[in-house]
C-alpha cells in the first residue's frame, strides 16, 4: 500500500497542478487509482474500502500541497472513489463511511476547514448515490458516521466543528444527521 500514496502523488500532483477543472481531475484520478489497486490483486470488499480510505486521505494531502483547495479536491476524491469502488464491485456503503473518514482526517492533517470539508464529502456522496445505483440515505448515514468518527478521533473540539456544520448545511439531511447525533430513529 506504500506505493499507493506514491502513485497517487505522482499523478494528482500532475494533474491537479495544471488543471483548471479540479473536480473532474481529482475523480478521474481517484476512480482510476482504485480500480488499478483492486484490480492488483486482494479481497476486493476488504480491498477496495481500504484504498478508497486511503486515495482520498492521501488525495487532500497532495491537493494541498498543490494550492487547490481540500473542500474542492474531496468533491472529486469522494465521487471518484465511490465510482471506482462500484467498478470492482465493493461495498459502497462501507466505502462512504470511510472516504468521508479519510477526507476529514487528512482536512485536519493539513490544516483546512474541517466542516467544509465533512459537509463536501456527505453532499458529494448523496449526489453520487444515483451515479453508483445505491440508496443515498443510506449513504448519508454512512458518510455522517464516517465525518463524526474521523473528527472525534482528532479532538472534542473538531468533533462540535464537524457536528455544527453538518447540522448548518442547507443542502443535507437534517433529519439523518439529527438522528445520528441523538440516537434516535425518528
Amino acid at each position: 500500500m506504500s506505493n499507493l500514496a506514491d502513485d497517487l502523488r505522482n499523478a494528482l500532483s500532475s494533474v491537479v497542478s495544471g488543471a483548471g477543472y479540479v473536480v473532474s481531475t481529482t475523480r478521474d484520478v481517484a476512480k482510476n487509482t482504485v480500480v488499478k489497486t483492486v484490480q492488483a490483486g486482494g479481497d476486493v470488499a476488504t480491498t477496495s474500502v481500504d484504498t478508497a480510505g486511503k486515495v482520498v486521505s492521501e488525495g487532500v494531502i497532495v491537493a494541498s500541497e498543490t494550492g487547490v483547495s481540500a473542500t474542492q479536491a474531496v468533491s472529486g476524491l469522494v465521487r471518484g472513489a465511490l465510482e471506482g469502488v462500484k467498478e470492482v464491485g465493493g461495498d459502497l456503503g462501507a466505502t462512504a463511511t470511510e472516504t468521508a473518514r479519510g477526507a476529514v482526517k487528512a482536512a485536519g492533517q493539513v490544516g483546512a476547514d474541517v466542516g467544509e470539508v465533512a459537509v463536501s464529502a456527505v453532499e458529494e456522496i448523496i449526489n453520487a448515490a444515483s451515479e453508483v445505483g445505491e440508496d443515498a440515505g443510506k449513504l448519508a448515514k454512512n458518510a455522517v458516521l464516517g465525518t463524526l468518527k474521523a473528527a472525534d478521533e482528532i479532538g472534542s473540539e473538531t468533533g462540535s466543528i464537524v457536528k455544527k456544520a453538518l447540522l448548518n448545511a442547507a443542502a443535507l439531511p437534517h433529519d439523518v444527521i439529527d438522528a445520528l447525533l441523538t440516537g434516535k430513529t425518528e
